[in-house]
């Protein structure tokens, strides 16, 4: 296991290199922030001594090989619009995108594995019908417009919940968190349940596969000829058996919604770091969107070293064939 991990992290050293060259030279060689942030009325001396404050007056490699020194540190570049180091101004926007990425994710499986397994376990009844013609909605239907259908429906008919924003917060482990305060959590259900809805529907999807295949293998014909109760039959050998390949996906989906939680964030205005970086982008804050991008490289590598790992305790299998 020590080996296994030892070689992902040299991989994880190698993605993060080829990654920091694209989106390094991607971005910096689009558009002037001089342009956005210095008075247009602003004389060549004066664009001139913003560039040099911003280190924009050096070649493009110099450039490049001075934000390697600051990463390989943990400097990741000043952000031109806050003045202050990209990473500190991310990492106090990730307690927000995090804790939504989170409770979507939370509705998307708690709901997502009963529903799946109900729909595979009785595929021809009629909930079970409905079950998968709701999840083919959850595909269809775009984000942006279920957003503002919800916002439409439960703020301005109903009432029942705030539109947008978030709400009081409470301090966890250094972090301020409104899910644990009861106002906190009402403004968090709208954007949390439309970040959820494709995920839930793809959990549904793959459940009910997985039971539909799992069901017809000799071991589960063979548990119930035991006399073992359903029960017994479907929590103990049936669900640990789809929960291998339902490992990877939700592990993956969490990254996913972690890292493209953009559009959710800004159609409820909620202070994340998806919204963050669509603003960085419009105000040309180049150290903000890398320093972004290089987070969900690093997040994504962590989470797919996460799934291995527990791959290896799900599936005994695993482990004896890294053992030989």
């Amino acid at each position: 296991m020590t080996v296994f991990i030892l070689r992902r992290l040299l991989q994880t050293g190698v993605v993060l290199l080829a990654t920091a060259l694209l989106v390094f030279f991607g971005l910096y060689l689009v558009g002037n922030p001089v342009d956005i942030l210095v008075n247009p009325v602003a004389d060549e001396i004066e664009r001139a001594r913003a560039a040099a404050a911003l280190g924009l007056d050096k070649p493009i490699v110099e450039q490049f090989l001075l934000f390697l020194r600051g990463a390989v540190t943990g400097e990741l570049g000043t952000s031109f619009v806050y003045g202050r180091p990209a990473m500190d101004v991310i990492l106090e926007r990730a307690p927000a995108t995090l804790e939504l990425a989170a409770l979507a994710m939370a509705i998307a499986v708690t709901l997502g594995l009963p529903l799946g397994l109900y729909a595979g376990l009785r595929p021809d009844s009629w909930p079970a019908k409905a079950i998968m013609a709701g999840s083919i909605f959850g595909f269809s239907l775009p984000t942006f417009w279920v957003g503002l259908l919800l916002i439409l429906v439960f703020a301005v008919q109903l009432g029942w919940l705030p539109s947008g924003g978030r709400g009081p917060t409470v301090e966890f482990l250094g972090m301020q968190l409104s899910i644990l305060h009861w106002d906190g959590l009402k403004y968090a259900l709208l954007p949390a349940i439309n970040l959820a809805l494709f995920k839930l529907s793809l959990i549904v999807r793959l459940t009910r596969a997985q039971v539909r295949e799992q069901s017809l293998l000799d071991y589960i014909k063979f548990a119930g000829a035991k006399g073992l109760p359903q029960r017994r039959v479907i929590g103990v050998h049936l669900l640990k058996n789809i929960l291998i390949p339902l490992v990877t996906v939700i592990g993956l989906e969490l990254g996913s919604v972690i890292a493209f939680a953009v559009v959710t964030e800004t159609i409820f205005a909620w202070p994340g770091m998806g919204k963050l970086v669509i603003d960085s982008i419009f105000q040309l804050d180049r150290p903000v969107v890398v320093a972004y991008l290089m987070l969900t490289v690093t997040m994504f590598v962590f989470i797919n070293l996460v799934v291995d790992i527990l791959y290896s305790v799900l599936d005994p299998r695993v482990r004896l064939a890294e053992a030989k």
